[in-house]
């Protein structure tokens, strides 16, 4: 498959969960055009912050059905995915499965466009991986922080 659009995604939280972000770039392939984005959230997880990257990511997406790579340095999205185990969850209603707001929200998206996955290995000179990662990291540094609710509330319920 030709890709139309090329996004990679990066996230991080500091203390896992901690204050945290997401890191996006997209470029349109066979052009000069590229994109950012990039969010902080006070209290979340990197695996959070990892799936909602590739969500922003196909969420900016102006056309349906486009034909897109997400490059990532996360096993725990790009194998979910791959390896279809999101499907499966999807089947048994996530029960037992973390993130399930964020999984819901990214299978909505993800299947109005044809996706592809492709994973790299982090912190290691991929140049649109490191930038994702300053992003990240920079977001989750960011003075004013939003609010991951759904996280908040469930840790609420732990405590």
């Amino acid at each position: 498959m030709s890709h139309q659009v090329h996004i990679y995604t990066d996230g991080a939280a500091k203390g896992n969960p901690g204050p945290g972000g997401y890191g996006v770039v997209m470029e349109l392939v066979g052009t000069a055009y590229k994109k950012e984005f990039y969010e902080g959230f006070r209290l979340t997880t990197n695996n959070r912050m990892e799936l909602l990257a590739v969500i922003v990511g196909l969420e900016k997406l102006k056309n349906p059905n486009m034909k897109v790579l997400v490059v990532s340095d996360s096993k725990y999205v790009v194998d979910a995915v791959e390896k279809r185990w999101v499907f499966g969850w999807e089947k048994i209603g996530f029960k037992a499965k973390k993130n399930p707001d964020l999984w819901m929200r990214f299978l909505k998206i993800y299947r109005q466009h044809q996706v592809d996955f492709k994973w790299v290995k982090g912190h290691n000179n991929h140049p649109q991986n490191e930038r994702c990662d300053q992003l990240a990291v920079m977001a989750s540094q960011q003075n004013k922080l939003a609010v991951d609710s759904f996280y908040e509330n469930e840790a609420d319920k732990l405590l």
